[in-house]
């Protein structure tokens, strides 16, 4: 039901300069912002649209991604895009031109020269589309958004409201969508080239990365956003006189959030605690992840998997070792185990593993963990060292996994914008010395 493409209207010749390499970023910032504006859910239309038309192929339901447009705009405020910018190339207007520098007693210009790059986009949340274009814009460089099956309006709703606020735009004109059927060589095998890009930006699960891979030659780089899962380390704090039902809330936020089907949904828990104690957290938790949070069901949520449901009813008939909490009706359940189970939780399934030290769980942390909620913050400062050794990318209290800021931070370990720049240096002539 797509349109044929063309390929030509897919690349920006190299012959010809990017619309945005010369302009300067505070102006990029200042448009950046009236799209912001301009991202109102209640009077955008293309927003209303897409959130319309998401509804037939995305697993979210109506009301969560309504509340993930409404809150769109927020990637675009100034101080979101002036902290992306700023940290991720040394200054706000750090890509604006040459800079010189003086190394070891030679002068040299620098450039982060705008980028050439195609985004393979992921479809679990909405939030991706809205970072890419942020992104793109403050690296000044061409764009291809390539769109998931399972989101094909978000990218084009921005782009539509971009196309209204500043029609000849030079940002506005960097950026295209489109869409193909993931792994159509007809049409990879053509563009993923470096005579027309620098770059292919990935992210969704282990074979969308995989295959991204498979095109990475000289001079035509993969970054990639690889498939995570997220944990939560809570200490035997939460059991110090305080309301029990406070700490579940806070995990279950962590938990059902994008229905647990993005990398920072914590599907692991590390609870320090005497057995009765962890198992009345599981009891509050299953309570808790029934009630709806911003991005997420609480009631009629999703199930998990019948191979899950199965394995779980084995599982049960080993109680006390193991022991399931709640039913598989969509409003959550809790397996605790004493070491993390063999499957992959999902489905608002989460696996609480008791331990006599949260200081154990690091030895279940790799490359693959993405966020780590912790409780009490405190502890934060003991476990970051050996969480960050393992693999750990991000460690924040329990119940922000999910409401962090963007701008400023890193992302996957790592800088995006940074990465995506080509980065240019010319020996340069020392200025003469002032008499």
């Amino acid at each position: 039901m797509t349109p044929a493409l063309d390929l030509d209207a897919l690349i920006w010749s190299r012959r010809d300069a990017g619309p945005a390499f010369e302009t300067p970023l505070a102006e990029i910032v200042d448009f950046l912002v009236e799209v912001g504006k301009a991202l109102d859910f209640d009077k955008n239309a293309y927003l209303q649209e897409a959130a319309t038309l998401n509804l037939h192929c995305n697993s979210l339901g109506a009301r969560i991604l309504e509340n993930c447009y409404r809150d769109i705009g927020w990637f675009f405020t100034r101080e979101a895009v002036e902290a992306e910018a700023e940290q991720s190339l040394g200054g706000l207007g750090a890509n604006d031109g040459w800079v010189r520098r003086d190394i070891q007693g030679q002068a040299f210009d620098i450039r982060a020269f705008p980028p050439r790059m195609v985004h393979i986009l992921a479809g679990n949340a909405p939030i991706v589309p809205p970072v890419t274009i942020v992104r793109g814009a403050i690296s000044k460089g061409v764009h291809l958004l390539k769109m998931p099956s399972n989101d094909m309006f978000t990218a084009t709703a921005l782009l539509r409201t971009m196309a209204d606020v500043g029609p000849n735009h030079p940002v506005t004109r960097s950026f295209s969508a489109a869409y193909w059927r993931g792994g159509d060589t007809a049409i990879e095998e053509h563009i993923f080239r470096s005579q027309y890009f620098d770059k292919l930006a990935v992210w969704g699960g282990e074979g969308a990365v995989r295959h991204a891979m498979k095109y990475a030659a000289p001079g035509f780089e993969i970054i990639s956003f690889d498939p995570k899962i997220s944990i939560s380390l809570i200490g035997r704090e939460a059991f110090a006189g305080g309301p029990i039902a406070e700490i579940a809330r806070r995990s279950a936020a962590d938990i059902i959030a994008f229905n647990q089907d993005a990398c920072s949904c914590a599907r692991f828990q590390f609870v320090e605690g005497t057995l009765s104690q962890v198992d009345a957290y599981c009891e509050a938790l299953v309570t808790e992840m029934g009630k709806d949070v911003r991005y997420g069901n609480g009631q009629g949520g999703p199930r998990p998997p019948e191979a899950l449901l199965d394995e779980l009813a084995m599982l049960g008939n080993l109680d006390p070792i193991y022991r399931v909490f709640g039913q598989p009706d969509g409003a959550g359940m809790v397996v605790r185990s004493p070491d993390p189970v063999a499957f992959n939780p999902g489905g608002k399934l989460v696996n609480v593993v008791a331990v006599a030290s949260l200081a154990e769980a690091i030895a279940h942390v790799s490359v693959a963990t993405q966020s780590v909620g912790v409780y009490p913050l405190g502890r934060i400062g003991q476990l970051r060292d050996g969480l960050s050794s393992a693999g750990a990318q991000r460690i924040v209290g329990l119940g922000n996994i999910n409401s962090g800021k963007f701008g400023g931070l890193p992302h996957d370990g790592g800088w995006p914008v940074h990465r995506m720049m080509h980065w240019v240096v010319t020996e340069a002539e020392k200025e003469p010395t002032q008499p």
